[in-house]
């Protein structure tokens, strides 16, 4: 894939605006609820699968790399020991898949609605796996997987419908127009 200088500066404007979605954080247990999830679905269906993954694989790179610009101001190789990081990197996997779908169909609201809602899916697969295996395995918890549900996924389903039906009317909007 080559990338025009176009390509690589909106890459960069979504890992800017994934960063900053992971200031405007609620802290409510092992995740927090953030604006990241927003951005990221945003990435999908404004810029494809390829940039989308290639804006969400810089954000993460330079978190591990050690800016602070994981939620609650980290950063650096230890978040990988979080409960969280699962959902970092469903993050960049669904931003691809967001995009595959975007870009294989015509862009219908019905279309970029299964798109983000694929995109969601993507994360809460990823993320909630990754939780119970640092929770219960490597922190020698002892929640179910009923417990891990409800920390790790029930209570963000209504912000995430939420950020979901603004990514779907934003993108429906803005794509084309600016990307």
């Amino acid at each position: 894939m080559k990338l025009s200088i176009k390509d690589i500066t909106y890459s960069g404007i979504f890992t800017a605006l994934t960063a900053i979605g992971a200031f405007i954080s609620i802290p409510v247990g092992p995740v927090p609820i953030t604006m990241q999830t927003f951005f990221v679905l945003l990435s999908g269906v404004m810029l494809g699968s390829k940039k989308a993954l290639l804006s969400q694989a810089a954000y993460l790179i330079l978190g591990l790399a050690g800016l602070p610009i994981f939620a609650g101001f980290s950063g650096g190789l230890q978040t990988v020991l979080k409960p969280s990081f699962g959902f970092l990197i469903g993050m960049a996997a669904a931003a691809y898949i967001a995009g595959k779908i975007t870009e294989s169909k015509e862009k219908t609201t019905l279309n970029i609605t299964m798109a983000v809602l694929a995109g969601t899916a993507v994360i809460y697969a990823v993320g909630l796996p990754y939780m119970y295996y640092i929770l219960n395995i490597m922190l020698v918890k002892n929640f179910d997987i009923a417990k891990i549900l409800e920390i790790g996924m029930i209570i963000f389903i209504p912000g995430d419908i939420l950020k979901a039906v603004i990514a779907v009317i934003l993108g429906k909007k803005l794509r084309g127009r600016i990307f």
